[in-house]
């Protein structure tokens, strides 16, 4: 009796034990993927932060210094000066434009318009060295400090696309975390440097140096983003979520820069965003990476990866062309006042990041973002176009609003398809794709300012936008080739690198050099 019990229960308790022994274990399974989705999210949010922490950093140094670095150098560079016979010093401060980039700062009048006199002292013997009929102060000593600030804020740019064909490649090799590293700490040095230069040729060198850490950044810290967000559209909303806090370095640098210029001194504003970049610097955690390079078997077809660059370049030509042209040409024909020449880029930025988030979730969302990229470009053609119209203040903010909004457009529909066909035609590292995206702003913000000069005096102001709007309207219809690009098969898939573009890599280094 007692056998055929025990018989009988032990593989009921087999059984029961082996249930339990299961259940523990799935259950188990599914804490541990409950726990690794937990930390995946938690490190995507990280990634998201230290990108938007770099963008917003060096964007914001990149506009800090538009408000200081003219009126620094005027003190610097000339005394005040005296009247015979009157102890009174009179120091003449130009006006500024405090434009939101650093392409161009146009140093203009000192007058008031024709209807209203200047008042500069109550002592008759002051002389007023005003033209009567004019709109603009010309002086020697103002157009050589105006070269040196354009050759100032145009450094930053060139040495950026000198390293950002080298940089792609490190990434890819390296991985992203070593050049995220070395971008904060290079940014934190040049804004020490910033702090504490008196003289240009130290200014200079520290605007040089933040073009090394802003190239490690972006390149790094956009790899980083299509990286860690494989899904399209994970990765757009994430990339308009980064764009915003480049937006938001270029909306508050310049207004940051004069305020604590003008109430604190120049050291403090560098000094405050050094600090922000050494706490922004200690999130980045280190993780070994490598890949192997290896050579491809095929080269894929130039035309993808020219429609990229070609698209955010000329966007972006907008605006470098806009912002060194337009200050003058409203000081000539609207008689505009200091604060109105840097008020008119604010729409510009502010449509930006709307744009850049709206559009950046959209576009990956409704797979079109070859057709916001085109329609962004026609936008961006028909208002540049535009410009040669406007007659006040007023058309010139609406513009440049259109202009933000189409750019941001542009910008946050094309480099999350920059990433995604990496991953459909390559081994995923982003490295190279993200250099040769930076490598194509840093030429319309190179090319815009050399070009726009000789072309407003040799044939007007109306014909350099008609010029700019065209090339972008021309543009736009190539963005249909990037509607359904083809994908290789998973065995013949290798890592991109810039070898698969070799004219494309002969023309990045030709800019490199006459740059």
């Amino acid at each position: 009796m007692t056998l055929s019990v025990c018989l009988i229960i032990t593989p009921v308790l087999y059984k029961s034990h082996r249930c339990f022994h299961n259940c523990n274990y799935y259950y188990c399974l599914s804490l541990n993927l409950l726990t690794w989705l937990r930390q995946e999210a938690q490190r995507k949010k990280m990634i998201l932060v230290i990108v938007f922490l770099a963008l917003f950093l060096d964007h914001m140094l990149l506009s800090v210094v538009v408000p200081i670095l003219p009126n620094y150098l005027y003190k610097i560079g000339k005394a005040p000066t005296t009247t015979p016979g009157n102890s009174t010093d009179l120091t003449v401060n130009p006006p500024i434009n405090q434009s939101l980039n650093n392409r161009s700062v146009i140093l203009g009048s000192t007058s008031a318009p024709p209807h209203q006199t200047p008042a500069l002292s109550s002592n008759p013997t002051v002389a007023q060295k005003f033209p009567e009929s004019n709109c603009s102060y010309t002086d020697a000593h103002l157009d050589e400090v105006n070269i040196k600030v354009g050759l100032l804020l145009a450094s930053k740019s060139t040495i950026q696309l000198i390293i950002n064909p080298f940089m792609g490649p490190l990434t890819d090799r390296i991985g992203y975390h070593i050049p995220m590293c070395a971008g904060f700490c290079i940014i934190i040095f040049s804004t020490t440097l910033f702090a504490f230069s008196s003289s240009f040729i130290l200014l200079l060198l520290a605007r040089s140096v933040q073009g090394v850490g802003g190239s490690c950044l972006s390149v790094a810290g956009m790899g980083m983003l299509a990286d860690g967000y494989k899904d399209g559209k994970e990765r757009g909303r994430a990339m308009g979520i980064s764009f915003t806090g480049l937006a938001l370095g270029l909306i508050a640098g310049a207004p940051f820069g004069s305020v604590m210029y003008e109430f604190v001194g120049k050291m403090a504003p560098f000094l405050v965003l050094a600090a922000v970049a050494v706490l922004a610097g200690g999130t980045v955690k280190y993780s070994k990476q490598l890949h192997e390079l290896l050579l491809p078997f095929a080269k894929i077809h130039i035309l993808y990866f020219l429609c990229f660059p070609g698209a955010i370049c000329l966007t972006t030509l907008v605006i470098a062309t806009i912002e060194t042209a337009l200050p003058i040409w409203m000081m000539k024909t609207m008689c505009a006042s200091k604060w109105q020449l840097g008020t008119v880029f604010l729409t510009d930025s502010i449509s930006y990041l709307v744009a850049s988030n709206i559009f950046g979730h959209l576009s990956q969302k409704y797979s079109r973002s070859w057709l916001c990229a085109c329609i962004g470009m026609i936008l961006a053609g028909i208002s540049t176009i535009a410009f040669g119209f406007s007659n006040n203040i007023y058309h010139v903010l609406v513009l440049n609003a259109i202009v933000g909004f189409s750019v941001g457009t542009v910008d946050s529909s094309i480099m999350p398809l920059m990433g995604n066909l990496v991953d459909l035609r390559y081994v995923p590292v982003y490295g190279t794709v993200y250099a040769i995206a930076d490598v194509a702003v840093c030429i319309g913000f190179s090319l815009g300012p050399a070009i726009a000069g000789p072309i407003v005096k040799s044939i007007g102001f109306h014909w350099l936008m008609a010029i700019i709007g065209t090339a972008n309207i021309i543009f736009s219809p190539l963005c249909i080739f990037l509607y359904s690009p083809p994908c290789h098969e998973s065995e013949a898939r290798q890592p991109f690198t810039i070898h698969h573009c070799p004219k494309l890599f002969l023309l990045m280094r030709c800019s490199a050099t006459s740059f």
